[in-house]
């Protein structure tokens, strides 16, 4: 035995917080242990004595298999050792022992330390349980995620980002090629030009929407935000990892809602509020370049009639094919809106005199020959027309449209059916024509 009281640490062992046990390598029997020891195990001071490491150790079943741990120790001291000490009511208690290889008076020893592990194991497991919860929100839950080593370009694409675009497992190519490959042409500079100014850091997190094909060559409307997540020496972005969520349905959404807020919802076209806009843009760009554009005031001609003797609905029928008519009308470039009621405008960017009258006249013409009885029950249907341009019979918006309107009027004033062009002032002094001499246009007056 032992004679442990007359060692001088042994006081020192009582205060320690960790077990401490001092073992026969031949039997595994404790010869002693200290405070945290037997009071791991749930046993007395004295009754600890009278167990082994085969007895108190739930992972190590018999001496043979002892002995081999024995000679480990001898061999590699100290040796680590994870296990599960039995508490005397039962339950495991899972223990990390550290121990040593000593010779004391000529006789060899095993000193083990062995620390409750419990509350670490369950931090561990919490841990765990947390990223594969962080994975699979990352993974499986969200739409997509990326991370882009710039080292060399290589790029992980995440299985969820893979599917929502038609790929299969480990099937695109894991290069930053492969996701601009498949920006849509319109969005790409936007979009690197939005990425160039986070990694510059101009901007806090690179963040677009914009369109991104899929296997099948549809594109999908996509969100996509990122952030620098690691830098070199320097401070060069070496790392980017970011998400992308499919937000094509939203964006559909709202693209229907743009286009009801900004289009007529009878006959398609731009609205008055929409037209005005662009129509405010091209007269600008036209400006600036010094080029001229044209503008037609188009008005039906007796159009309350036809409501009346046909109906609204019959009327609106005829708005719809009008509609249809104007852009057949139109230039490359030009475009045509609804103004309210019966009217329509046509702007033409780029047009002179010649150029807008030549449009008005394409109406005209387009007008006479539509077969109006086979489709509506209609003898006819005629339009006064009053064409201005800019700069000449305006250099802003509204003094513009005051030319038009006022050739519009003359145009109605002289019979209807008929173009007039606004005069140097926007006065009555303008030219026309009837579609009646279309045939054989006669100018009065010049532009």
């Amino acid at each position: 035995m032992i004679e442990t009281d007359r060692w001088p640490l042994t006081r020192l062992f009582e205060q320690m917080h960790d077990a401490v046990y001092l073992l026969d390598p031949l039997s595994s029997n404790v010869l002693w242990t200290n405070r945290a020891g037997w009071e791991m195990l749930g046993l007395g001071a004295d009754e600890v004595l009278d167990h082994s490491v085969l007895s108190l150790q739930k992972d190590v079943v018999g001496l043979p298999q002892w002995v081999e741990i024995a000679q480990v120790i001898r061999s590699q001291s100290p040796y680590v050792f994870v296990g599960r000490h039995r508490h005397r009511d039962g339950h495991e208690v899972p223990v990390e022992v550290q121990t040593t290889c000593f010779v004391h008076d000529g006789q060899e020893l095993f000193l083990s330390v062995a620390r409750d592990v419990t509350r670490r194991l369950a931090l561990e497991h919490e841990l765990h349980a947390r990223e594969r919860q962080l994975w699979f929100a990352l993974n499986e839950a969200a739409d997509g995620l990326w991370d882009w080593d710039m080292r060399d370009d290589s790029v992980f694409f995440s299985p969820q980002l893979e599917r929502m675009l038609g790929y299969g497992p480990q099937e695109m190519r894991p290069t930053l090629q492969t996701w601009e490959a498949n920006l849509h042409p319109e969005d790409a500079p936007r979009v690197r030009q939005l990425l160039l100014e986070h990694l510059e850091g101009l901007r806090v997190r690179y963040e677009a929407e914009y369109r991104l094909r899929n296997r099948n060559g549809h594109y999908l409307w996509v969100h996509d935000h990122g952030r620098v997540c690691d830098r070199d020496a320097k401070g060069c972005p070496t790392r980017v990892v970011g998400m992308v969520q499919d937000i094509t349905d939203r964006k559909h959404l709202q693209l229907s809602l743009e286009l009801q807020a900004s289009n007529d919802g009878l006959t398609g076209l731009p609205n008055r509020r929409r037209g005005e806009a662009e129509l405010t843009e091209e007269l600008d760009r036209c400006l600036r370049n010094g080029a001229s554009l044209g503008l037609c005031l188009i008005d039906l001609d007796h159009f309350k009639r036809i409501n009346d003797v046909h109906g609204h609905l019959q009327g609106d029928e005829v708005l719809k094919e009008v509609s249809g008519l104007l852009e057949a009308a139109l230039r490359r470039g030009d475009l045509a809106f609804r103004w309210g009621g019966e009217e329509f405008v046509l702007v033409c960017p780029g047009a002179d005199a010649t150029g807008v009258l030549s449009v008005a006249r394409r109406l005209q013409e387009l007008l006479a020959e539509h077969p109006w009885a086979q489709r509506l029950g209609l003898e006819r249907l005629t339009a006064s027309i009053g064409t201005a341009v800019a700069p000449v019979h305006g250099a802003d918006l509204r003094k513009l449209l005051a030319s038009a309107d006022a050739a519009l009027y003359r145009a109605k004033a002289n019979g209807r059916d008929r173009i007039e062009m606004a005069g140097a002032e926007g006065l009555d002094s303008g030219l026309g024509v009837s579609s009646a001499q279309a045939g054989r246009p006669t100018w009065v007056g010049r532009p």
